[in-house]
């Protein structure tokens, strides 16, 4: 019995250490699996965030673009959006409307879904067309109109800008295919990035962004393979262009050198034919006349010369004419400013026949009345006013005035619209111990009772001149002014004259004042005067030294 107890302990406990040995291997192996798999787990989150940082890469490379093709795929995008929604809103509308008895937020509801869907109209007319077809723009090239024949030197410059238009335009063409080339390569690079972040990724957060990406890479590839296809049609088009007009232009050139040939040898005919008759014809007025003559025959058989070879292309016609027309302008632009005077003189009313106008020309100036308005010209009569009187000192000239002198000349009209007056001014000096609040009076006086007249005509024309000018001061009585002078007290009167006779009133007001002041005693008109002091003694020194006094 003890042998057999014995063998029973000492086998159950060799059982149990090979028991024990073997959880322990368990153990050791579980913690390899749970290291493995800790290393597995940070491999896998290192590779994210490696593949992260390069999705922000290429998503900055994208950005940075600011594609047009993005932007117009953003557009498309937007436009399902909106189309999408607008379809929910008019879903929810009919299922409002159909509802006999509505709440108060119901109805709000309502009126708010129905503002909503007249907005989201208008953005679906403005957006439409981008949910069918995103890049129906940028995959179209540039239009070729029909192209026009060269037919005349001067559609050579024409031909060579088509050409260079039509260059660019494929140029452009081609520069949107490489930029579409390079987003559709940074499209697949971001989406070979997605995959790989949805292979390590448990929770399948980038499956909805992988799906989206797919789609737009499919459209971009779509239309890149449009455009290839596109590129090569067009460029063997522009070649067929190009060619033509090269043929065309070619063809124009030698027929223009031949053209030039030609007026060479008629202007070396001429020219011997010139020389001949000055070395045989010896009257200086017959070698005039036959120069003109051969002259213009020189230049009529050019002009045929050119009309025969290009009489077919009536446009060359015009072109030549409207050159034509170009160069009389420039040569005659006096007569055609003078044209646009007169336009402007008889429909602006600024001046008519009968006004007397004042004109300064060449630092001389004509005071006279307009006799005539011509198409070219003015004709005035120059009239004996203060201008000739002080100036000139000449008087009944016939001035002829060119109307585009109104445009750049001064010129003032002393009688426009219903005036018929102008504001004259007479000044007179009295000395410094005269009565000059008196001689003031006096002149006021004299001026009011000559010019009363006048001034109860200005006052009139005034009021009618109100409904089409802007008048501030309508004063119209006579003004009185008295100034410091060297020699005295300087009174200046200023009074309302008829127009066409200034000089008979101031003559009149003039002598008037000259009496007034004379039958006074306490006021003398001052006129340059000298008082001479003599020495009683040589020993004193005289007070005052001889000066110029009044």
């Amino acid at each position: 019995m003890k042998k057999l107890f014995f063998y029973l302990l000492v086998t159950s406990s060799l059982l149990f250490s090979q028991t024990l040995a073997e959880q322990t291997k368990q153990l050791q192996a579980l913690e390899e699996l749970e290291q493995i798999r800790v290393a597995d787990e940070n491999a896998k989150k290192e590779r994210m965030e490696q593949l992260l940082a390069e999705l922000k890469v290429v998503e900055g490379q994208i950005a940075k673009k600011e594609s047009v093709w993005i932007k117009s795929y953003a557009s498309y995008l937007t436009s399902l959006e909106v189309r999408e929604s607008l379809d929910k809103i008019v879903e929810r509308i009919n299922h409002l409307q159909k509802k006999r008895e509505k709440t108060l937020s119901e109805a709000d509801e309502l009126g708010a879904l129905i503002a909503r869907e007249k907005i989201l109209t208008s953005q679906i007319e403005k957006l439409k067309k981008k949910d069918s077809s995103p890049f129906s723009t940028l995959l179209t090239p540039p239009n070729i109109e029909e192209i026009p024949s060269i037919t005349n030197p001067l559609d050579i410059f024409m031909g060579i800008s088509l050409i260079k238009t039509l260059d660019q335009g494929f140029k452009d063409y081609i520069s949107k295919k490489e930029e579409l080339d390079v987003l559709v390569g940074l499209l697949r690079s971001e989406i070979n990035i997605y995959i790989q972040l949805e292979s390590l990724s448990t929770q399948h957060k980038y499956k909805e962004q992988l799906d989206l990406k797919l789609k737009q890479l499919e459209r971009f590839e779509s239309a890149l393979d449009t455009m290839n296809v596109t590129v090569d049609v067009y460029e063997k088009r522009l070649d067929i262009i190009e060619i033509n007009i090269n043929k065309e232009i070619e063809s124009q050139m030698v027929k223009l050198v031949k053209i030039s040939v030609i007026v060479l040898v008629v202007f070396f005919f001429f020219f011997l034919l010139k020389l001949v008759i000055k070395k045989y014809i010896t009257d200086n007025e017959r070698f005039y006349m036959a120069n003109k003559f051969i002259t213009f025959g020189n230049f009529t058989l050019i002009v045929l010369i050119l009309f025969f070879n290009y009489i077919e292309n009536v446009n060359y016609l015009v072109t030549i004419l409207g050159f034509a027309s170009a160069g009389i302008a420039i040569a005659m632009k006096d007569w055609f400013m003078s044209m646009l005077g007169w336009l402007v003189i008889v429909f602006g009313g600024s001046i008519h026949v009968g006004d007397r106008i004042r004109v300064d020309m060449d630092g001389q100036a004509y005071v006279g009345d307009v006799m005539d308005i011509s198409l070219l010209r003015m004709t005035i009569l120059e009239d004996v006013t203060l201008t000739t009187v002080m100036e000139n000192r000449r008087a009944g000239r016939i001035i002829f005035v060119p109307n585009n002198y109104i445009f750049t000349r001064m010129i003032a009209n002393y009688t426009h619209s219903s005036l018929k007056t102008v504001w004259d001014g007479i000044d007179i000096t009295i000395t410094y111990d005269s009565n000059h609040k008196k001689a003031m009076h006096l002149t006021k006086e004299i001026a009011k009772k000559f010019s009363k007249g006048y001034t109860d005509i200005t006052r009139k024309q005034l009021n009618k001149l109100r409904s089409n000018y802007s008048l501030k001061n309508s004063n119209v009585e006579p003004r009185i002014f008295s100034f410091i002078a060297p020699n005295g007290i300087s009174i200046s009167v200023w009074y309302l004259t008829n127009a066409y006779a200034t000089l008979t009133l101031r003559s009149a007001i003039s002598t008037e004042i000259i009496d007034a002041f004379l039958a006074e005693d306490d006021i003398t008109i001052a006129y340059p005067t000298q008082m001479l002091h003599l020495e009683q003694s040589a020993k004193k020194t005289a007070p005052f030294a001889p000066q110029e006094v009044v």
